[in-house]
């Protein structure tokens, strides 16, 4: 049941009372408008409302987390404001997802701002009946909500997140996709002002600069003191009006940030000059304090534009590992994802995931929504149905026709769900977060003993001091190197068609001692497969009906029979009642003909009549048309010629192991690639490699598989690290934290090589980083910089750190040997 019930009985509130205190809620000074609800006070009705919400659901803690941090209501919003999200035409826009009676939607909302926000919209479940979860994106400020459409409306959950102080900005899908640049016009207009008063203070003040106060009468001299003060009111109220409302912000939330050590040093600059001037005592500070707003303000713009050329974003055109088969003139191409626009049609075989929101044009589609929902029950398709982004496609081979643009960025949440990710091991996230808890009070706290030393040494330094070691200290280097140097070496590895889930997966890399290989579709090529048929000869139809079904999969040896049979000349004829036993075999009807393909032992479990004397060798698929047995495709693996360095390089710092479901064969090549140390595993299922890796990690080893995600998914969830192998199929494996182009499995030991490098890079910028602050407060506590020469280092410091991370890790990836110069 909804709790808008409750709400709208809240009769109780009791306004009557006027107490200079601050609201429960959202921390907001009362005054006239104060009211009192069960001991406490609130700013308005607004509060008081999402206070019973809260109190009435059993989210007391909210308050507890951290005090005072909720949203200010500014108005109240009616239930009938928001009716026309129900619209279908509107809920298709809006929507992700929108299945059966569950559906997905994210919000942006921009009030998203600390952990007590994020705590209580991750339990919108507990305020709504049919809130299934919430995930919230924090530096996104995003919310992705699962909801029962049939136990609660659209409508109404975007006015429950209104009347909490959460109003979403709706995006719809006809929107423009990219995002823009932001724009500076406010801060362009900060900084002209600062800028206009910074000059015109230092030109009343020139007579003062070069001794020359007894060329002017004391009137003119007092007349330009106040006529600098009053120049300087837009500077300080306007122009450094960010740094006051974020120091405020700071104050009310009970938060230690950047911002407030350089307010507070604007403000005592300010006071003092204040007091000077109306005292007749001096000139004060005025042409200090414009010109450190006007050089602050300068920094913030050069080091926006600074991060903007240098920051990643993970919708970058080659970051979202897929490609897939598109139908263009009747002809089939294999391309980027990023290549996919509206009204294109394209072919998912078994196992392909669905790019963007499609219509089923033909086809029988069985669509695995886990990916999307955490839901594994398959649901069936209908020409003309709705199949949605981030399906994967269980059945045969289907044709689709987009009709929603590729958003990248949702793709790439959904292999970041928390459903796919493993146990944290950042060390560097924690140290940075460690470091930076207590950065603030250590800066306010030498500031303060500064400026009393130099109060006994020497008064006329002590607020110049004080000022500067607020100003100097930049804890921003120390919070954006790892992000920035992690999300350069994305877009590196992207370039090279290595696709790493995030930055943290990178760290993990490079502590991994034991790296496990699958055979099938890793260290083998599928396209240099040689492929024999042995049996009873086939007709023309029986070989369309064998292509034909092959084609339906994926898996590398169903890809070479396709592959093989397209030599003689095969016309594809529609398939149906497809299905696949992984690592098994495939069935199928075509021409009404029952085909199977596939293991010996599948066959037999099949009730298959096989002969006495045949091979059970893994590489053998054998074949049966209406239940006669009538041979086999025998498959020679084509070991990839480019491994053999890359393992011999690994093997001397990697322990090695091999699994494969395949009989025992080519153990002499396989122990020449891989060497006489590395342990060789034969006839592993799927299971054993999860077992296998488990007791790896049991024996306290930090495993890398490697594998091609058909067989080995579980063992790649499973493993520290999971590099899934992509060889132009539209396959997605979201267990796996990295995805490699086949032919860059070659760069396997580079890759770990420049993960190590990586954690070099870090820490050197974070060293640079602490000397940086270390020397920038010792010379600004001795009083030796300026307030205005630190308001220059401040944001210079962060901009060198930065772009010293970038180029750091631009020069690794070249030393490793992993990026060419172009990159």
């Amino acid at each position: 049941m909804s709790l808008f019930a409750t709400i709208h009985n809240t009769t109780d509130f009791d306004a009557s009372e006027t107490i200079l205190e601050s609201c429960f809620h959202c921390g907001t000074i009362c005054r006239d408008a104060s009211g009192r609800k069960d001991g406490k006070v609130f700013c308005c009705h607004g509060c008081a409302i999402v206070y019973d919400l809260l109190h009435e659901s059993g989210l007391s803690n909210y308050y507890q987390i951290k005090p005072h941090s909720g949203i200010r209501i500014e108005h109240d919003h009616a239930l009938n404001e928001f009716s026309y999200l129900d619209d279908p035409a509107v809920l298709d826009s809006l929507l992700d997802f929108h299945q059966s009676n569950h559906s997905i939607v994210t919000f942006s909302i921009p009030s998203i701002h600390c952990v007590a926000c994020v705590w209580l919209l991750e339990n919108l479940y507990r305020l709504q009946e049919g809130v299934g979860e919430s995930k919230v994106n924090f530096p996104r400020k995003e919310v992705r909500i699962t909801f029962d459409h049939e136990k609660v409306s659209l409508s109404t959950l975007v006015a429950l997140l209104a009347r909490m102080g959460y109003q979403p900005e709706l995006k719809w899908a006809d929107q423009s996709t990219p995002r823009q640049a932001p724009t500076f016009k406010r801060i362009h207009l900060q900084l002209g002002v600062a800028g206009f008063a910074f000059g015109n203070i230092m030109l009343f003040s020139l007579p003062a600069y070069f001794g020359m106060n007894e060329w002017n009468g004391a009137g003119f001299q007092q007349f330009f003191r106040w006529l600098s003060l009053l120049i300087s009111l837009p500077v300080v109220f306007y122009s450094a009006s960010d740094y006051w409302q974020s120091a405020y912000r700071c104050w009310k939330r009970r938060m230690l940030t950047i911002e407030l050590p350089i307010a507070l040093g604007l403000a005592a600059l300010f006071a003092q000059s204040l007091f000077e001037v109306i005292t007749g005592a001096g000139e004060g500070y005025l042409d200090s304090l414009c010109g450190l707003v006007f050089f602050l303000l300068c920094g913030r713009i050069f080091q926006q534009k600074t991060y903007d050329r240098l920051s990643f974003d993970r919708d970058f055109r080659s970051f979202f590992p897929l490609s897939v088969i598109r139908v263009e003139q009747g002809r089939e191409r294999i391309v980027s994802v990023s290549e996919i626009r509206r009204g294109d049609m394209l072919i998912l075989r078994l196992g392909d995931l669905v790019p963007a929101d499609s219509v089923l044009v033909k086809g029988d589609a069985v669509m695995d929504y886990s990916f999307v929902t955490g839901e594994s029950d398959p649901v069936e398709c209908l020409d003309g149905d709705r199949i949605y982004a981030g399906g994967k496609q269980m059945g045969g081979r289907i044709q689709i026709r987009i009709v929603k643009p590729v958003s990248q960025s949702y793709l790439t949440s959904l292999w970041n769900q928390e459903v796919f990710k493993k146990a944290p091991e950042s060390h560097i996230g924690s140290l940075t977060n460690h470091v930076s808890r207590y950065f603030t009070v250590a800066v306010i706290a030498i500031a303060l003993s500064s400026a009393v030393i130099w109060l006994w040494v020497d008064a006329g330094k002590a607020l110049y001091a004080f000022t500067s070691v607020l100003i100097v200290a930049c804890p921003c280097a120390l919070a954006l190197a790892a992000p920035f140097a992690h999300g350069t070496a994305l877009r590196l590895l992207g370039a090279q068609s290595v696709f790493v889930r995030n930055g943290e997966v990178l760290e993990t890399l490079q502590r991994v001692d034991t790296v496990v290989f699958d055979k099938t579709g890793t260290l083998t090529q599928t396209k240099r497969n040689s492929v024999e048929f042995k049996g009873t000869p086939l007709s023309n139809d029986e070989t369309s009906c064998l292509g034909s079904l092959a084609r339906h999969s994926t898996h590398p040896h169903c890809l070479a029979i396709s592959g093989y049979l397209t030599t003689s000349g095969f016309y594809p004829e529609p398939v149906r009642s497809f299905s696949e036993t992984p690592g098994k075999g495939v069935e199928g009807r075509v021409m009404d003909r029952e085909i199977w393909m596939g293991s010996a032992s599948w066959m037999s479990a099949r009730g298959a009549h096989l002969p006495d004397k045949i091979s059970n060798s893994g590489s053998m698929v054998h074949v049966c048309l209406q239940g006669r047995y009538r041979g086999s495709f025998c498959i020679t693996a084509a070991y990839r010629p480019e491994v053999a360095g890359m393992l011999q390089r690994m093997g001397y710092q990697k322990r090695l192991a091999l699994l494969t479901g395949d009989r025992e064969r080519d153990v002499s090549l396989l122990s020449s690639l891989l060497g006489p140390a590395a342990s060789i595993h034969f006839e592993q299922s799927p299971h054993d490699k999860h077992s296998y890796i488990k007791a790896l990690q049991e024996a306290g080893h930090k495993v890398l598989m490697v594998g091609d995600g058909l067989n080995d998914a579980g063992a790649l969830k499973q493993s520290q690290v999971g590099i899934a192998v992509s060889e132009e199929v539209g396959r997605f494996t979201p267990a796996s934290d990295v995805i490699i182009s086949a032919d860059r499995i070659k760069d396997l030991d580079r890759l770990m090589a420049f993960s190590t490098g990586m954690s070099r890079v870090i820490c050197t910028a974070f060293g640079v980083s602490i000397l940086y602050n270390i020397l920038g407060i010792t010379f600004a506590a001795r009083g030796m910089l300026s307030p205005l020469i630190c308001a220059v280092l401040m944001p210079l410091s962060s901009i060198t750190v930065v772009t010293f991370a970038c180029l750091a890790t631009r020069w690794q990836g070249r030393k490793s040997g992993l990026t060419n110069t172009e990159s």
